[in-house]
């Protein structure tokens, strides 16, 4: 590869890792608000179908991205957005502790009663999402690539869709579970929104799968990459 599209990749590489966390970062700061997306009336444990948090809807994208630098950049790679993902949300729960700490003043249009209500449980959030989210992308990445060895490269989709659905079974329960847990959401919620997120997840990574098949074909074309070559950037 001339160094010119080493230059190249290197570009699109840093891209993905900023839409990753980016997605990340963004789904801790928002996730207190619930939405009904309602294709079915259908009602799990007393709680209606897809009652989702509204975080939930940039996560999906991460583990699209990690799949695509697995494929493309390789395991070492994906594992290292993975670990600047988990600095990005250090440093912004950092960032929103030092804003919490700091009195608004009295003609500030948000005063620090709203500013509390909306970002008074995010500590706990990022908390709570680093620990699902550092186990169920590594162990993302670690079936994706087992299935990519086994395949030896072809079967896109049965790696994509099989390590996703594991790891967001994994990130799903375990989110949940600690948010129950601190008192943030009730123990009451926790089969439906269980249920719900996870049925979610499953089908935005069916829906995602024609995506990343499109990312690897323009990859693999640019780069006159061969079926599980994947592109050194050192």
């Amino acid at each position: 590869m001339s160094l010119k599209d080493k230059l190249l990749a290197q570009r699109i590489y840093f891209l993905l890792g900023g839409l990753f966390i980016t997605s990340l970062v963004v789904s801790n700061l928002i996730f207190q608000k619930f939405f009904y997306w309602h294709p079915f009336d259908v009602e799990i444990f007393g709680s209606k179908l897809f009652e989702i948090s509204v975080g939930i809807l940039p996560y999906p994208i991460t583990f699209l991205i990690t799949d695509l630098i697995s494929e493309i950049y390789g395991k070492k790679r994906a594992n290292d957005i993975v670990v600047v993902g988990i600095f990005a949300s250090l440093f912004s729960l950092l960032i929103i502790y030092t804003a919490s700490s700091v009195p608004a003043t009295n003609w500030s249009y948000v005063n620090d009663t709203m500013f509390n209500k909306v970002f008074g449980n995010t500590s706990l959030a990022v908390f709570a999402s680093m620990v699902t989210y550092l186990f169920a992308q590594f162990v993302d990445i670690q079936i994706y690539h087992f299935w990519k060895r086994l395949t030896k490269g072809k079967h896109l989709w049965l790696r994509n869709n099989f390590s996703t659905w594991f790891s967001q079974f994994i990130d799903t329960f375990t989110i949940v579970f600690l948010l129950c847990s601190f008192g943030i959401i009730d123990w009451a919620n926790f089969p439906g929104l269980l249920i719900s997120g996870f049925i979610f997840k499953v089908l935005i990574a069916l829906l995602d799968t024609p995506f990343l098949y499109l990312g690897v074909y323009l990859f693999r074309k640019r780069f006159k990459l061969k079926v599980n070559e994947e592109i050194n950037l050192l």
